[in-house]
């Protein structure tokens, strides 16, 4: 990749997402020719801030979607619960059996006459095996277990900000927190500690300091 300044440029690479490697060389052509390595030490990524005082003298290699920082971020995941993974693996093995049991109806009819209109007109019929209102009763299920978060008396000022996986809840096994205040009001009470082996209550807590 090359890049022009008033006569001086820069050979550098094409754009990657390697954040701890760069390779480049610059070229002055101001009088003689001079030519300097580039390496990650020469290199200040997007949004950099200079904080000791003073000045440099930069070139921009890369912008946009091109830049590092843009080319190592990815979409956001779309959070989908268990139990939504359920209703569609059960919606499509009921369909899968729909349209085989509607098949082996126009087979044992022989295929008489427009059997393909009588295909369709069988699966019209089965297809109330299929859960649709299942799915329906989910969404209504979620808004429920959202509003009985937000007014639970228990845990007043709690706001549910998506109703996508409020039933994963009720499979937490386990609750890790970093200590910051966000899950615990920097108030940490010991309860118990589940270790590989064994686990220890408040009333072992003079075994745990043997």
């Amino acid at each position: 990749m090359l890049v022009h300044n008033e006569g001086d440029y820069v050979l550098a690479d094409p754009p990657n997402d390697e954040i701890y490697e760069f390779l480049g060389q610059y070229v002055s052509n101001s009088g003689e020719q001079e030519k300097e390595g580039l390496s990650l030490e020469n290199t200040i990524w997007a949004n950099t801030v200079l904080a000791s005082p003073g000045y440099i003298l930069g070139m921009v290699v890369h912008t946009g979607l091109e830049t590092r920082m843009a080319m190592n971020t990815s979409a956001p995941r779309q959070k989908v619960g268990t139990l939504d993974l359920e209703v569609n693996w059960l919606a499509k093995v009921l369909f899968v059996l729909m349209f085989f049991f509607s098949l082996a109806i126009i087979a044992a009819d022989g295929f008489q006459g427009d059997w393909y209109f009588k295909f369709f007109r069988v699966i019209l019929l089965l297809c109330a095996i299929i859960p649709i209102s299942m799915r329906i009763n989910l969404d209504f299920a979620k808004l429920f277990y959202k509003h009985k978060i937000e007014t639970d008396e228990d845990i007043k000022g709690t706001i549910a900000r998506n109703s996508t996986i409020p039933e994963e809840l009720g499979r937490l096994q386990y609750l890790l927190s970093d200590k910051t205040g966000t899950l615990t009001k920097n108030d940490m009470i010991f309860k118990k500690i589940s270790m590989e082996f064994a686990q220890y209550g408040e009333d072992d807590i003079p075994e745990m300091k043997d």
